[in-house]
């Protein structure tokens, strides 16, 4: 196993809205450069295959006709050694989409926040060194489980306490190639996107991007008959700001009183047909499969998305 396997092996996983003048400021704020690719789509996953050096990684990452890929090596890395993958990535047009901070930096238990604050740093350094688009994880919560569901996570507190927690990661690290990103969740902020361009502002920080994961905003059967106009909002409103992209699917089982599992692509009700169409109006965005068993299921997840994408005619996913 890979040490990217030990970042992408995790969790899972305001209530507030914006009144008009709010919206309008919060779209004044100057989009993230975006490379021009020609609508091509960046897909990407985890590596199973097992490697020697950045030249073997690469070959990996092409025998999967991934042009996207999770970060290859961890934070304790020599910089000669995020220097050469780093090198070898761009000279086979490979984009590293994202390294995982996956913790939680708001947990009550204070030696658990101070460890987890620990790691989103040396993490979102890591991203910045090697050139990553983003460092990713869940903005915490205030239960006990680290990823897991609470009252507490919809309360002014909980907002509050993402705020600073995330401006004090962002200032300790100063990224200048990099962002700090939150990944959109069910049962904590950022829960929509509006949730999302709240926390936007009172963050205030330029060091600030967005991640999307549109399933894991389909928290309800309305959401999830709805999931297409779910994914155009998100992209109207924090499109020029999203720095990767999670591809999973969903689905509403029949038993009372409401189920939702994750599943693989192809598989559940996600709208991808919308999802990639949004997508490729921000080329060099990358969509990251995750959450899969095996090789031959993340291989079954990234046939249906380049199924999709060629059906609608919209970019080569080779």
């Amino acid at each position: 196993m890979t040490r990217q396997a030990q970042d992408l092996s995790r969790r899972s996983v305001l209530k507030g809205s914006l009144m008009g003048g709010t919206l309008l400021a919060l779209r004044r704020i100057p989009a993230y450069s975006q490379p021009t690719e020609n609508g091509r789509l960046r897909l990407g996953g985890p590596v199973f295959e097992k490697w020697q050096d950045p030249q073997g990684w690469v070959n990996a990452v092409r025998r999967l006709g991934y042009r996207a890929a999770y970060c290859p090596v961890g934070p304790m890395a020599s910089d000669d050694e995020v220097r050469a993958y780093e090198d070898a990535a761009r000279k086979a047009d490979i984009v590293i989409a994202e390294v995982g901070a996956w913790s939680n930096p708001i947990s009550p238990d204070e030696p658990i926040r101070k460890a987890a604050l620990e790691k989103c740093c040396t993490h979102l350094a890591l991203a910045d060194r090697i050139g990553a688009r983003c460092c990713v994880n869940i903005a915490g919560s205030l239960g006990d489980t680290w990823d897991g569901p609470s009252a507490r996570n919809f309360t002014q507190e909980a907002f509050d306490l993402i705020v600073q927690t995330t401006r004090s990661i962002i200032d300790a690290v100063k990224p200048t190639r990099t962002y700090y990103t939150l990944e959109t969740m069910p049962w904590a902020y950022p829960d929509s996107a509006d949730c999302y361009l709240r926390l936007f502002k009172a963050i205030d920080r330029k060091g600030f991007a967005v991640h999307l994961d549109p399933v894991n905003l389909v928290c309800s059967p309305q959401r999830y008959y709805g999931n297409a106009d779910l994914i155009r909002e998100c992209f109207e409103k924090l499109g020029p700001h999203i720095r990767s992209c999670h591809a999973k699917d969903i689905l509403l089982q029949t038993k009372l009183t409401t189920h939702l599992d994750e599943v693989r692509p192809g598989t559940g009700g996600l709208d991808y047909a919308v999802f990639l169409k949004e997508l490729s109006r921000f080329p060099g965005t990358p969509l990251m499969l995750e959450h899969l068993p095996n090789a031959e299921e993340y291989q079954k997840a990234a046939d249906h998305v380049r199924t999709v994408a060629k059906g609608l005619g919209i970019f080569d996913l080779s």
